[in-house]
C-alpha cells in the first residue's frame, strides 16, 4: 500500500487562490485558467473538453486500465434575471441553495464587457425601520435583489453601465483559513477537493512514485447544474468523485473526516470500490465516515446516468453546512489525498 506526505502548503496556498477566485457554473474560463497553468507547472498534460473542463492525464505502470478521478470547479451563484426600474437587480439561481444563504451577501455582477460590478445580496424588504414585515418576509427568488454599488437609480442608468440580462452573479467567498485548520469560505464544494487532486498531481512530481494504472483527471465545470461529467474521457473503467461529504442528522461524518459515500440521490456506489476505500482508510489509521446522502448527486452520478461503462465511487473532505457558508478542516483536504494515493498507487 502506497503512503504519502502530500504538500500541505501547496494544497493550502491552491486552494485559498481557487477560492478567491469567482467561478458559478457557466463562469468559470478565469478558475480553468488557473488550473491549467498548475497543470503546467507540474508537467501534466492536458486537454480540453468541449464544455471548458480540463482533462488531466497521468501514465500507470499498467496502461491495460485507466481509473478516472474527478473534481468540479464551478459554484453556486447567480444570473441577471431582470433589471428593474429602481436600479436594483433581479436574480435567477445557478444552482441549488437556500435564499436565507445568500442574503446581506457581498457580490460582484460581471458583464460580457470585461467590466465587474459590486453589489449587496437583499431582500426587497431589508429594513426593519420601513417595512413592518421585514423578519418575515419571505426569502424567496422573487423578493431578493442586488443593490449595485454605484450612483444608480433607473433601470436605464444600469444599462448605461453595461449590465444586462444573463450577466453571472458570483459570491463574495470570504475565504478564512484559521490557525486551529479549519477553512471556512463558501465554495469549499468542491474546490477543496480540486486542491486535493492538484495535491496529488503535485506529490506524483515531487516525491516520484508512478500509478498503477493510467490516471485520467476530470476537473468539471458543470457539476452545480447536474451535467459536469455527463461525458468523461473514453477507456476509464472505474471512476472516483471527489466532493465533499455532508454534516448533520442521521449522518456521522465530521469536518475532519474523510466521507466515503455509499449510496446518494442516484443510487448504491459500487460495492467493491466503496469496501476497498474503507478498508485503505482503516490500514492508514485516516479518519472517516461511510454515509448516506440522499438529497446529493455527483459527478460519478452524472457519469452512470450519461450511460458511461464505468463503475463509481465518491469520496470527499467532510463539509459543514454545504450551500451555505462552508466549514471543513486541512486535515479532511489532506488525508482524502492520502486515501486516493493509496487506492491508484503501485504498493
Amino acid at each position: 500500500m502506497l503512503t504519502i506526505k502530500p504538500n500541505e502548503d501547496y494544497i493550502l496556498a491552491l486552494l485559498k487562490k481557487l477560492l478567491d477566485t469567482p467561478s458559478p457554473s457557466g463562469f468559470t474560463a478565469q478558475v480553468m485558467k488557473l488550473v491549467a497553468e498548475e497543470a503546467a507547472a507540474l508537467d501534466i498534460p492536458l486537454s480540453w473538453n468541449e464544455k471548458g473542463g480540463v482533462i488531466l492525464s497521468v501514465p500507470g505502470l499498467d496502461p491495460s486500465r485507466t481509473i478516472g478521478l474527478s473534481a468540479h470547479v464551478d459554484t453556486l451563484g447567480a444570473m441577471v434575471r431582470s433589471i428593474k426600474s429602481n436600479g436594483t437587480l433581479r436574480l435567477t439561481s445557478v444552482g441549488g441553495f437556500t435564499m436565507n444563504s445568500i442574503e446581506n451577501e457581498y457580490c460582484s455582477i460581471h458583464t460580457r464587457s470585461g467590466k465587474t460590478y459590486t453589489g449587496t445580496i437583499l431582500t426587497s424588504h431589508p429594513s426593519v425601520h420601513v417595512y413592518t414585515d421585514a423578519r418575515d418576509f419571505k426569502r424567496s427568488e422573487e423578493n431578493m435583489e442586488v443593490r449595485i454599488d454605484e450612483l444608480v437609480s433607473t433601470k436605464e442608468e444600469v444599462m448605461k453601465l453595461g449590465i444586462a440580462v444573463g450577466d453571472f452573479i458570483s459570491f463574495d467567498a470570504r475565504a478564512v483559513i484559521t490557525p486551529s485548520g479549519y477553512i471556512k469560505s463558501r465554495h469549499i464544494d468542491d474546490k477543496a477537493s480540486v486542491a486535493a487532486l492538484m495535491g496529488l498531481l503535485e506529490s506524483i512530481k515531487r516525491e516520484g512514485w508512478k500509478p498503477l494504472h493510467n490516471l485520467s483527471l476530470l476537473i468539471s465545470n458543470y457539476e452545480e447544474v447536474g451535467h459536469g461529467a455527463s461525458w468523461i474521457p473514453g477507456g476509464i473503467s472505474e471512476m472516483i468523485a471527489v466532493d465533499m461529504g455532508c454534516m448533520g442528522d442521521d449522518l456521522s461524518c465530521k469536518e475532519t473526516d474523510v466521507s466515503i459515500c455509499a449510496k446518494d440521490s442516484s443510487g448504491p456506489y459500487d460495492y467493491a470500490m466503496t469496501g476497498r476505500l474503507t478498508q485503505l482508510a482503516e490500514e492508514l489509521t485516516i479518519p472517516y465516515a461511510v454515509d448516506i446522502y440522499p438529497q446529493y448527486g455527483s459527478d460519478a452520478s452524472a457519469a452512470l446516468k450519461g450511460g458511461n461503462n464505468i463503475r463509481a465511487a465518491l469520496i470527499g473532505p467532510g463539509v459543514h453546512a454545504s450551500h451555505s457558508m462552508e466549514r471543513t478542516h486541512k486535515q479532511a483536504v489532506f488525508n482524502t489525498v492520502k486515501l486516493l494515493a493509496a487506492y491508484v498507487g503501485a504498493n
